[in-house]
């Protein structure tokens, strides 16, 4: 299926019309509490490279960064969780291996069963993972759970510094947004445009304005300027507002920032069962990074894996004795 409307690259964003979302799939939840799980994980934990005073990538046993997979994906989480959904897939049909997973003080604790195993083994998920596929040379990062309020500036240069401390050449970010707040569509791209988005007839998303005070806060926050007042994000928002407001756009900015290649990939949704929207997206990033579909782990012909954690996302079956 061809995705047609707008995209901020450079600045890159994909605009579609949907009408379809669905929850973040849930897994069980271990009895131990969880402050206890995390602290037995940091006691055992192998560390690597400090981030920050606030993040620290930890690499599971016998993995390592792979410098092939130069192109890092991950989600923008956002109405529909349409980008945690879409690197659901993305793991899934490329197999992708976890190779540790990102501990930073901003994010809400959570932990469930392993998503991606057809029967779980124990392995524990974790709020914030990253995974490889080296066949593909992608590195995908997956997030479970939501940034604490007030802190999502300082996460996404975080994860910014991840990204270029790891040598990622071209960072992408999948997100959603309100379909009820979709304007108009104005196909002149006056700044951000990028011929590869140009060829696949994506254009850049008409609420980007670099001079709109919330973009140039953003921009200057992502660029360290410490005279800025970061609380101003606080404040109450205007319709202009909205989009700098969003987490994928303090991930855009603190990328560009450091001179990194960042490419938001968005699709317009509403609430409810976003299936569709995530497979929609899933298909547009290899349309964007020129992969195959049918070919991501290897076996042409398989087409998009679910992953088996999405049986349960609505619960267990109906007891049919009912009826």
């Amino acid at each position: 299926m061809i995705l047609h409307g707008p995209i901020l690259y450079g600045a890159n964003f994909l605009k579609r019309e949907t009408h379809s979302p669905l929850q973040l799939p849930s897994s069980a939840f271990s009895n131990i509490a969880i402050s206890e799980l995390f602290s037995a994980i940091r006691k055992k934990k192998k560390k690597c490279s400090l981030l920050s005073l606030s993040m620290e990538f930890v690499l599971d046993k016998d993995q390592h960064i792979h410098d092939e997979c130069s192109t890092l994906i991950l989600p923008a989480l956002s109405i529909g969780n349409v980008g945690q959904l879409a690197i659901d897939l993305l793991v899934s049909s490329s197999r992708a291996e976890r190779i540790g997973y990102l501990d930073d003080s901003s994010v809400l604790p959570c932990v469930g069963n392993d998503a991606y195993a057809p029967v779980p083994q124990g392995v524990l998920a974790l709020p914030l993972e990253a995974y490889e596929s080296l066949s593909n040379a992608l590195t995908l990062v997956q997030q479970r759970s939501p940034i604490v309020k007030g802190m999502m500036i300082e996460f996404a240069k975080n994860l910014a510094d991840f990204a270029a401390t790891n040598g990622k050449k071209h960072v992408v970010v999948l997100s959603s947004l309100d379909s009820g707040r979709r304007q108009k569509i104005d196909m002149s791209s006056p700044d951000g445009t990028d011929d590869h988005c140009e060829k696949l007839g994506w254009k850049v998303l008409q609420e980007y304005n670099i001079d709109q005070r919330r973009w140039k806060l953003l921009s200057s926050l992502a660029e360290g300027n410490s005279s800025e007042d970061a609380s101003l994000f606080e404040d109450e928002l205007l319709d202009e507002d909205y989009y700098p407001s969003l987490p994928f756009a303090a991930f855009f900015s603190c990328c560009k920032a450091k001179g990194l290649k960042v490419t938001c990939v968005l699709s317009y949704c509403s609430e409810g069962d976003n299936i569709a929207d995530s497979l929609q997206m899933a298909d547009a990033v290899c349309k964007l990074l020129g992969l195959n579909p049918k070919k991501l782990s290897g076996n042409e012909g398989s087409g998009w894996l679910i992953p088996p954690s999405w049986k349960t996302v609505y619960g267990p079956p109906s007891d049919m004795s009912l009826y």
